[in-house]
């Protein structure tokens, strides 16, 4: 069986690029060959910084023979008077098949005309020419461009084609105005240790024949590669190599051949912080950094002075590579020291004026009008936690700094160093440790991976920023929808409630939520009367997806405790973040011990009748609902008895969150309440007199209220 070989000869591609393209061919490819019933043994998809390529290996030489079944013209269309009409010869035309080869069938919109017609298998090379233009013009990325004159769109211009059925070419054409590609068996190798061009025999020895042209293609190979050279390059400088995932991905596409070389720059810039020299060199050269693994000095950086780089040119040219190399990076350190020196010499304090400079957004003011905001929402947040009249102060001082290094050179130079910086600039201007900390900490985390603030400060000022953040652009109306979300809002959110769960910080978020909306409506009179409500649906989505997906927690008990369309039970999950958390988590738990089919049965009928009641759902004391004098069966005060010895049982679970407590009383009363439905003193609770019936639909109330502490019955699915 042949072997199929495509690679598409670009100029150099970004990294970001190939990254992607090849993701999404590994999933398109296989899944367009079964669309067209073509399985092949296996499939390898390479990629360069100049190739996109595919392997196809062990292919039919031609789909298989199928047969179809096709659906006619209705029975009554297709005769008449037993006759075939025209209807009928023009469908048997179509199809290549006579009158006699109908199939009469009755479906639900009557009898129609079906035949079953064999459809020879095509060949495989007359399918691959159709799927190889999708497969390459349907990639997706950033910055597609047009070349020549023509109005093909990719990220850069196709320069050769290499089509090879086995040892024999697929004629292709690519055309963009009056530059035409067309498919031969010519590739391009290493563009400076083999500049001449590649002849590929077969299909099979792509790999080999471009590995002797100095071009690994297989990205995997390209990444152990540069992997272990750059730890032997650690190793030679006496350290070991800072190897950061997302930047061997991207130097993985950046180069065709890779190697390692080792460069060094001055000891004098050991004393810049270590996040400055690693952002010089990780974000803006790509290199890697090496860790002193014996440090012995007092220097502010745990580096050695030295970088590893990844070059795609000759080896034998490594040296003055370094060199090249080396001049680079010392011209971006000596511009981070003298910012570094430049902003030491002035207190941070003197730069929070300065935020009056940066607009945050159009119609919210500066970033000093921002800081004045989630100041207040810090203070707020320090007051219902009840925080010491020190740690109050700290976060009043970490509220009024967070923000001031955004000024500085060195941030406005080097973006992703804010607040790094500013804990560096407030250690240096003789601020508190807790403030400094708080200062980097408020921006965590950044990214789904990353910590959260551990510090009491980090955390409140962090919550307060993005509250802030939320209130006022939703205030606005910029709400996200779909996949944009322009201002991180849905991560915003995220965070705040990661960070409440993470550091347990129990406080009312409704209430918070109430205050800032009052103040963004003091000063933006014309703001959305449904903020509010705008504000609460959105932390719902937040937290009912972080429960599933981040805590495991099945859908049925995430809406249980989030109430399905029940505005009550909806404000009780964010007004106590701790307790919905800790009510989802325990559903879960009950479900995989069993507990929950103890109870379920029970409550669920309970909670479905007395919704044909009244009752208030807060109301959980039997005296207040239901009259014993109306009784008439044993059964209704052997319930009323079980409420009455649940009461003080549920309170006290309510009270420590106990619902363990809580679960176990509800298991010791089911009996007595099935008793009450179905044993030989049993009731009908829908009795013809209307006042016994609301003191039966109360009783069921009153269950269900106790059931309601933990969750919202109603919602569970019922266990199998």
């Amino acid at each position: 069986m042949p072997a199929f070989l495509l690679e598409v000869g670009t100029e150099d591609l970004p990294a970001s690029f190939v990254d992607g393209a090849l993701s999404q061919w590994r999933d398109r490819i296989p899944a367009s060959l079964a669309d067209v019933s073509i399985s092949p043994g296996s499939i390898e998809i390479f990629g360069t910084p100049r190739r996109l390529s595919v392997l196809l290996h062990d292919l039919p030489l031609q789909q298989a023979d199928r047969t179809e079944e096709i659906k006619g013209p209705p029975l009554k269309a297709a005769f008449r008077d037993g006759q075939p009409t025209q209807a009928a010869v023009g469908f048997a035309r179509t199809q290549g098949v006579t009158i006699e080869d109908f199939e009469i069938r009755d479906t639900p919109k009557g009898e129609f005309i079906f035949v079953n017609k064999h459809v020879p298998g095509r060949a495989t090379a007359e399918i691959l020419t159709e799927l190889i233009p999708e497969w390459i013009f349907k990639l997706e990325g950033k910055r597609f461009m047009r070349w020549a004159d023509g109005d093909l769109r990719f990220p850069r211009p196709v320069r050769w084609l290499v089509a090879l059925l086995d040892d024999q070419v697929l004629p292709l054409t690519i055309t963009s105005g009056s530059d035409v590609v067309q498919s031969d068996r010519q590739s391009r190798g290493h563009r400076v240790l083999h500049p001449e061009p590649v002849t590929i025999a077969t299909a099979c020895e792509y790999c080999e024949t471009l590995r002797s042209a100095f071009v690994e293609v297989d990205p995997t190979v390209r990444a152990a590669t540069i992997r272990e050279q750059v730890e032997a390059a650690g190793k030679q400088a006496g350290g070991t190599a800072d190897i950061n995932a997302d930047l061997l991905a991207e130097v993985t596409h950046l180069v065709e051949w890779p190697t390692a070389v080792l460069g060094q720059f001055e000891d004098r810039f050991s004393v810049l912080p270590s996040e400055v020299i690693t952002t010089v060199m990780v974000s803006h050269q790509r290199y890697f950094p090496v860790l002193n693994t014996n440090p012995t000095s007092t220097k502010t950086t745990d580096l050695l002075p030295n970088f590893i780089t990844i070059s795609n040119g000759d080896p034998r040219k490594s040296e003055i590579i370094a060199l090249g190399n080396q001049r680079v990076i010392r011209a971006r350190l000596a511009d981070g020291e003298f910012f570094y020196k430049a902003d030491c010499e002035q207190p941070l304090e003197t730069f929070v004026p300065q935020l009056e400079t940066i607009t945050f957004q159009e119609d919210l003011g500066t970033v000093k009008d921002k800081v004045d905001r989630f100041t207040i929402i810090a203070d707020r947040l320090a007051s219902r936690l009840q925080l010491s009249v020190s740690e109050q102060a700290t976060i009043a001082r970490a509220s009024l700094l967070c923000k001031a290094d955004l000024v500085s050179q060195m941030v406005y130079e080097f973006p992703e160093l804010q607040g790094i910086m500013g804990e560096k600039y407030a250690i240096v201007s003789g601020e508190s440790p807790e403030v400094a900390k708080a200062i980097v900490e408020h921006y965590r985390p950044r990214g789904a991976d990353d910590d959260l603030p551990v510090t009491i400060a980090g955390q409140i000022v962090g919550i307060a920023d993005r509250l802030d953040t939320l209130v006022s652009i939703f205030g606005l109306g910029l709400l996200p929808s779909g996949s944009s979300d322009p201002y991180a809002l849905r991560r915003a959110a995220n965070a705040i409630v990661n960070i409440i769960w993470s550091a347990n910080l129990k406080f009312d978020l409704n209430a918070i939520l109430r205050e800032c909306v009052t103040d963004f409506r003091a000063a933006h009179p014309d703001a959305s009367p449904d903020l509010l409500a705008q504000l609460q649906a959105f932390f719902i989505q937040r937290v009912q997806t972080l429960l599933q997906d981040d805590r495991g927690v099945d859908y049925d008990f995430v809406n249980a405790v989030l109430g399905e369309n029940d505005a009550e039970y909806r404000e009780r999950a964010i007004a106590d973040l701790l307790d919905t958390r800790d009510r989802a988590l325990f559903l879960q738990s009950i479900r995989q011990d069993g507990t929950i089919d103890q109870i379920y049965a029970t409550i669920n009928r309970s909670a479905k009748l007395a919704q044909k009641g009244d009752l208030a759902t807060d109301i959980l004391d039997p005296t207040a609902a239901v009259n014993p004098d109306l009784f008439q069966s044993p059964a209704e005060q052997a319930v009323f008895d079980v409420l009455t010895a649940l009461l003080p049982t549920t309170k006290t679970a309510q009270a420590d969150r106990n619902y363990r407590l809580l679960v176990d009383a509800l298991a010791e009363a089911a009996p007595t309440v099935a008793e009450f439905f179905d044993g030989e003193n049993s009731v009908l609770v829908m009795d013809p007199d209307a006042e016994i019936k609301a003191n039966r639909l109360n009783l069921l109330g009153l269950l269900r209220n106790h059931a309601r502490v933990l969750a919202d019955f109603g919602a569970i699915v019922k266990p199998a």
